[in-house]
């Protein structure tokens, strides 16, 4: 409905449906009176002839409810578009109701208005179109002496005088002179040749305004700030607006989305539940995912993430393989691809792959036509959106036009679900130009079905692909913050929770993130960070650089020193000891194991020869299998001699010399922990990575349990044999390679 109302053709659309509007049913235009109201909600956003349609509308059926809609209407017009429409309103008014009803009731928005009216009174006396359609205006200027130029001169006094003489020229206007009805199919006053003047005039004016709009609208890309979509007022000419005014509004009615995964799943799943108008396919290649969605069991764990997917899947919510049909079909595309850090060449270990997004971009512009939007939803390096556009101008065709937008997420997996319908801001990069700001408005008009306005924040491409990097590196920085003082409290006797707790209550601190733990994880942290400094190295900023190394260098750390707290508590040997590890996720209320601090921590008791038991609520025994057998983690057959895979935790406890938790779920407070003492050897140790057990200190030191947890001692009997730096440093990050055999 809206692009009938907003596209530069609406100027001259009135002119067609009048001639249409006998050889047509009414019904037709009922309909479109009654999505009025609803299209007057963006009359800012709006063509001035479109409004003037939508006032034809409404009164060719007049009545006492299209009085205050019509004021309500006219109240809600911008200035500039607001003067079109007087004239309009006067002239349809007067043929369907009363003229002296009218100014009545708008004369206040008519004495205000401004600007275009003069433009229009000139036309009155020069253009043949006008001079026929608003014939008794044009008397009644002509019979009380009105001359144009007093528009000029002082618009309020020229406004006030032609209503003046609009009261007294309705006293002599007849029905044959004046009430003459809107021309029908064969009338001559809409004739041919003045038909397409309009439609020449205004080609002619878009043309003009295109060629002189202002640098600030032609694509520049110059940084800016973070502005509400509620509130955007771009500070732009007059002829700026104009064209601004002028411009379509897109929408967006297919979504397509490249990659089914922790970030594409959920949040199509999402926006399809929230816009059951707007047709939702995710692809992937990869088939045996695709039909996981298509199941009853979802490839991935995301709690209220099933009962989404199942209001959905099959209505307007759909997962394909069929990437190219879906592609074609979409007015907007989601990019949500891996973005893994590289492993091999320049840039390795630090800078980020972007080989799955350059893929993705040569098959969007291979497999489109006409208008679509291209949005970045994948974590990517800044100006990352100027490598898709280019190879999008490289790969141009007739009426193809794709506009490239920053897009990032800022769910946590966990709550992923809870972030997206409730969350604290959504992100929208996009160019300065009419176009850019175009594809834009039609992204924020999808979040808009459930997000409030003030939290839809729009800026430009480079400062939304920053700033996801930026958000990350600061979350990241403050778990290695308080990571750094558990080391602290641990030397000194004091506890990092009452330390958190104290310098959380500081409002310019806050309480989130101050968690100490074995580590962050999960696929974004340290992929981002790493990409930063990347960054930073190759723009010369050696000591930003640096910095932001710090915090991945402080989380490394905080894991080979757990590591090396399990085994100096183990008598400085772990070979050939069983050792439950409880949790292999990253973080709870997930199955995603990327750079899960299990990982690590797996690896180094291996590398000691210890035989680990794994137990995990929510990751499959082949995901842990493939983790461990990373070229990087393990050599050979050490997997299968070193690890097992377990049941229940209860099993993985079973005959073990210690029970590490790796991974905070709830489910492990709840454990029955003297039937686990019983079957442990002895002595018996608990390593609590994750603070879980906090509350049961004293009970579980009562069973008999010697405790060893993150940032506070706890048991008092440890004798320390060897140091945390005995530990060699290890990445997933590094190239995969096989240490030669001796």
């Amino acid at each position: 409905m809206y692009q009938c109302f907003v596209s530069p053709l609406a100027s001259w659309f009135p002119f067609v449906l009048k001639i249409q509007f006998y050889a047509q049913e009414k019904a037709w235009y009922k309909k479109i009176i009654s999505s009025s109201l609803e299209i007057s909600d963006h009359a800012e956003l709006l063509d001035p002839g479109a409004l003037n349609l939508i006032l034809h509308l409404k009164c060719l059926y007049p009545g006492k409810k299209r009085v205050n809609e019509l004021r309500v209407l006219m109240l809600k017009m911008p200035v500039l578009v607001r003067d079109k429409s007087v004239v309009t309103l006067i002239y349809v008014s007067y043929k369907f109701a009363s003229l002296e009803a009218t100014i009545d009731t708008f004369s206040d928005v008519i004495i205000e208005s401004f600007g275009i009216f003069t433009g229009y009174v000139f036309q009155m006396f020069v253009n043949p179109v006008f001079t026929d359609k608003y014939r008794f205006i044009r008397r009644a200027m002509a019979e009380g002496g009105f001359d144009p130029c007093e528009c000029i001169c002082s618009h309020e006094h020229a406004m006030r005088r032609l209503i003046n003489l609009l009261r007294q020229s309705q006293s002599y206007c007849t029905d044959t002179e004046c009430l003459q009805e809107l021309p029908g199919p064969n009338s001559s006053s809409d004739n041919g040749i003045s038909f397409a003047m309009i439609m020449m005039a205004w080609v002619v004016i878009a043309l003009v305004l295109f060629l002189l709009r202002p640098s600030n609208l032609r694509g520049s890309n110059t940084a800016g700030k973070a502005t509400s979509q509620h509130n955007y007022q771009p500070t732009v000419p007059f002829t700026a607006k104009i064209w601004i005014l002028g411009a379509v509004m897109f929408e967006i009615k297919k979504i397509c989305c490249i990659g089914a995964g922790y970030v594409g799943g959920p949040t199509c799943s999402v926006i399809a539940q929230m816009c059951p108008n707007i047709k939702v396919t995710v692809v992937d290649v990869n088939e045996a995912r695709i039909n996981a969605w298509n199941s009853d069991t979802l490839p991935i764990y995301e709690p209220g993430l099933q009962e989404v997917v199942e209001s959905c899947r099959g209505k307007n919510l759909f997962f394909s393989t069929s990437i190219d049909d879906a592609i074609r079909e979409a007015d907007l595309v989601f990019i949500s691809v891996n973005t893994p850090t590289k492993t091999y060449g320049m840039g390795k270990g630090r800078a980020a792959d972007l080989k799955y997004i350059e893929a993705c971009a040569r098959r969007i512009a291979q497999n489109s036509n006409g208008y679509k939007i291209v949005t970045e939803k994948s974590t990517v390096p800044v100006r990352a959106a100027e490598s898709i556009r280019r190879i999008f101008d490289a790969n141009t065709k007739p009426n193809l036009d794709l506009q490239v937008l920053s897009n990032p997420e800022f769910l946590a997996e966990g709550t992923a679900i809870k972030d997206l319908k409730n969350p604290d801001r959504v992100l929208i990069g996009g160019d300065d130009s009419p176009e850019g700001q175009k594809a834009v408005r039609a992204l924020c008009a999808v979040y808009e079905h459930w997000v409030p306005k003030e939290k839809i924040l729009t800026t430009n491409t480079w400062s939304s692909e920053l700033s996801k990097l930026a958000a990350n590196a600061f979350l990241a920085q403050r778990i290695s913050s308080i990571n750094s003082i558990s080391a602290l409290c641990e030397a000194t006797g004091a506890d990092v929770e009452e330390v958190a707790r104290a310098i959380g209550t500081d409002q310019r601190i806050g309480n989130k993130f101050l968690k100490a733990s074995v580590g962050f994880g999960g696929s974004c942290f340290q992929k981002d960070v790493l990409n930063l400094v990347y960054l930073c190295e190759a723009l010369n900023l050696p000591e930003v650089a640096r910095y932001w190394q710090q915090v991945i260098d402080m989380n490394d750390y905080q894991r080979r020193r757990f590591a090396s707290r399990i085994i100096d508590s183990l008598f400085n040997t772990v070979t050939d000891k069983k050792i439950a590890i409880l949790g292999f996720a990253f973080k709870k209320d997930t199955g995603d194991t990327r750079e899960s601090s299990s990982i690590y921590i797996s690896k180094y008791l291996m590398d000691e020869g210890a035989k680990l038991h794994i137990y995990d609520p929510k990751v499959p025994k082949e995901q842990i299998i493939f983790d461990l057998s990373h070229l990087g983690v393990s050599e050979d057959n050490q997997v299968s001699r070193l690890v097992t895979i377990s049941k229940d935790p209860y099993e993985a406890c079973d005959g073990a010399h210690a029970l590490v938790i790796c991974t905070e779920w709830d489910m492990f407070k709840e454990l029955d922990y003297e039937r686990i003492h019983k079957k442990m050897l002895k002595p018996a140790f608990i390593f609590d990575g994750r603070r879980v057990l906090d509350d049961l200190h004293n009970e579980l030191q009562v069973i008999g349990f010697q405790i060893e947890t993150i940032g506070k001692k706890v048991s008092a009997k440890r004798i320390p044999f060897a140091s945390s730096c005995e530990i060699p440093k290890f990445s997933l990050q590094d190239p995969p390679v096989k240490k030669p055999r001796v």
